[in-house]
């Protein structure tokens, strides 16, 4: 089902840039670990009764260590993905890794192929969503970034020449399918689903996300949907 005209504008104006095909899909920072945080903070007090204190505060200091902290366009990473010649750039939040590929993919008009085993993921986070019964790979993902770039083997050891995680996960085609591979499973890449923390009732501080997503929001909530089920499908989207 296609987007509705206003809701694909807006989530045009929250892309820099658009895949290409043949473009290497490449993961920046490991996915899940503001969500990470914000899980260990909320539901620390049952946690403890599974995990040991010292590993309760790797959960929650996960971000620090293995995310991007500036997620604006003047960022490191968002440079030098750039004079690396990347296609396009995406700062991952809401809805966590499968919403940011979807997204980007969506607006590029490209079909892919991906590889769940190769996306950059904290132990931490594994065994966090495997007791809480969650999908790490929709859970709030404020650290990590994806790029569309045609080779990015050299992208990916710069980054771990800076000491972030980093991985090429899967190439982008010019199809319509878009594939997530497990193994020989595969299942194909859905519409962003809502955040893992909802249904938790874990909401992220107000002033979780950087200037930059900030500015992107309000401009994606205050598009020209007129009806009700166009606000509410922009809101599901956009995240």
């Amino acid at each position: 089902m296609r987007l509705k005209k206003q809701v694909m504008e807006a989530l045009q104006q929250e892309i820099t840039g658009r895949l290409q095909p043949g473009d290497e899909l490449v993961v920046i920072g490991a996915v899940a670990l503001e969500g990470t945080r914000l899980l260990a903070k909320d539901k620390k007090t049952m946690l403890e009764m599974r995990f040991s204190q010292g590993f309760i505060q790797d959960m929650l200091y996960a971000r620090e260590r293995y995310g991007v902290q500036d997620l604006t366009e003047n960022g490191f990473v968002w440079k030098m993905a750039e004079a690396a010649g990347a296609d396009v750039i995406y700062p991952m939040g809401e809805g966590g890794f499968l919403s940011g590929l979807w997204k980007v993919a969506e607006v590029s008009g490209t079909g892919l192929v991906a590889d769940f085993r190769k996306v950059p993921v904290r132990q931490e986070t594994v065994e966090l969503c495997e007791v809480l019964d969650l999908n790490l790979y929709r859970l709030r993902s404020d650290g990590a970034f994806l790029a569309g770039i045609p080779s990015g083997e050299g992208l990916v050891r710069k980054c771990h020449a800076a000491g972030l995680p980093a991985a090429v996960i899967g190439q982008a085609n010019a199809g319509n399918d878009r594939l997530l591979y497990s193994g020989e499973n595969f299942r194909y890449l859905d519409r962003p689903a809502e955040d893992e923390l909802y249904q938790l009732g874990v909401n992220p501080p107000a002033d979780i996300a950087s200037g930059r997503i900030a500015e992107v929001r309000r401009r994606s909530m205050s598009c020209n949907c007129m009806t009700r089920t166009s606000q509410q499908e922009c809101r599901g989207i956009l995240g």
